[in-house]
């Protein structure tokens, strides 16, 4: 198969999808890859190295989109890539339909196979190539929010961790997956006060072991969220919910119990975001202020530090984009982990809850894939 890689078109992404190791793997496998010119820049691999493990280099991305097989990404295709596409062809890349009508469509006019890295699975029925970016953007959320509470940046003027004398400043992460567990570990670490809220009791008590009382856990019911936020001088918005768009958990009227230069952080953006306020932004202008608290809600965080992101996408995604390249269709077919992964084929919505949030039928993977 050949197997395309063009350079990320994203406002401030520097992210690539394919490493120059993962492009080694690949040519191990028999296929050839093609990598657009400056693909990994970003990342701090010329064309030469590209070339050193295997690739073949190209001119413009019109040229990966024309020649491959399967394309692999880190975002979701823009609408000068997604009208490249064409029916028969796999994209293997985040895709984040649920909130994002223009994008479906233009993925189902195309005719392709979409694959989304975000609602593969794996054994223990966790979602295995969301998880290295949840990790980098719960991390990111704590350095964003101490950053955005400055006061220059229009923050209430606080230190995450205080200093002798002087409280820490109280942060609510809300949702108690990989990024609110990544996000309370940074900011227990530089000695805020941490809550995390969770309506799984479970995790509630594995997130306690893990923490041994340097954080407290709090059962999300109303009272207790709205108290945990009007009290946070940061909230971290980490709910997900696989494929679908994230509830709206922090309502507008709650912003007014908020304290006056408080940071929302919305890490669940990429699915619509969690509070009811939030809307995408980007790195170059990231924030924007409602009722006096400051929204933070960049769509591709782990951008940010593309090195540290392309390194940990690719040893999670490399094994699934091997299977895809290995075996195409037959490789869907035949794994229950690349089907829970499909999200469009050849025109028709195959993950319910897309299908569900965009007002779409759902079209059954079996017959989707026998159709074909």
């Amino acid at each position: 198969m050949l197997v395309g890689c063009p350079k990320e078109i994203k406002n401030h992404e520097y992210r690539v999808g394919l490493t120059p190791g993962a492009v080694r793997e690949y040519v191990a496998h028999g296929h050839q890859v093609l990598v657009e010119t400056g693909a990994g820049m970003g990342i701090g691999a010329d064309d030469a190295a590209y070339q050193a493990a295997g690739a073949t280099i190209a001119a413009t991305a019109a040229d990966v989109f024309e020649r491959a097989d399967m394309v692999v990404k880190v975002k979701e295709p823009q609408p000068d890539e997604w009208a490249q596409l064409r029916e028969g062809q796999l994209l293997y890349t985040y895709l984040h339909l649920a909130p994002d009508p223009e994008q479906t469509k233009g993925l189902l006019a195309s005719g392709c196979t979409a694959v989304a890295y975000e609602t593969v699975t794996d054994d223990r029925g966790g979602l295995p190539l969301l998880a290295p970016m949840s990790e980098v953007a719960g991390r990111l959320a704590i350095q964003a929010g101490a950053t955005s509470l400055q006061t220059a940046n229009g923050g209430r003027g606080i230190l995450l961790g205080g200093v002798p004398g002087v409280l820490p400043a109280k942060v609510a992460v809300i949702g108690g997956g990989v990024v609110g567990l990544n996000a309370a570990k940074i900011a227990a670490g530089v000695g805020a006060d941490v809550t995390i809220l969770d309506r799984s009791l479970p995790r509630l008590r594995q997130l306690d072991d893990i923490f041994n009382g340097r954080v407290n856990t709090r059962y999300s019911t109303l009272e207790a969220l709205e108290e945990e936020v009007f009290g946070a001088d940061l909230v971290i918005g980490a709910v997900l919910i696989p494929g679908a768009a994230a509830p709206k958990i922090v309502t507008r009227d709650m912003l007014s119990g908020m304290k006056k230069g408080s940071v929302i952080v919305d890490v669940a953006i990429d699915q619509g975001g969690c509070f009811e306020t939030s809307h995408a932004t980007t790195h170059a202008e990231p924030t924007y202020e409602v009722d006096g608290v400051i929204h933070y809600c960049v769509a591709n965080m782990p951008g940010a530090v593309p090195i540290t992101s392309t390194h940990a996408l690719n040893n999670a995604t490399l094994q699934y984009g091997l299977m895809l390249a290995d075996g195409g269709l037959n490789a869907i077919a035949g794994d229950r982990h690349l089907r829970a992964g499909l999200n469009v084929h050849r025109g028709r919505i195959t993950n319910r809850p897309v299908a569900e949030a965009l007002g779409y039928e759902y079209a059954d993977i079996d017959q989707a894939l026998r159709a074909a």
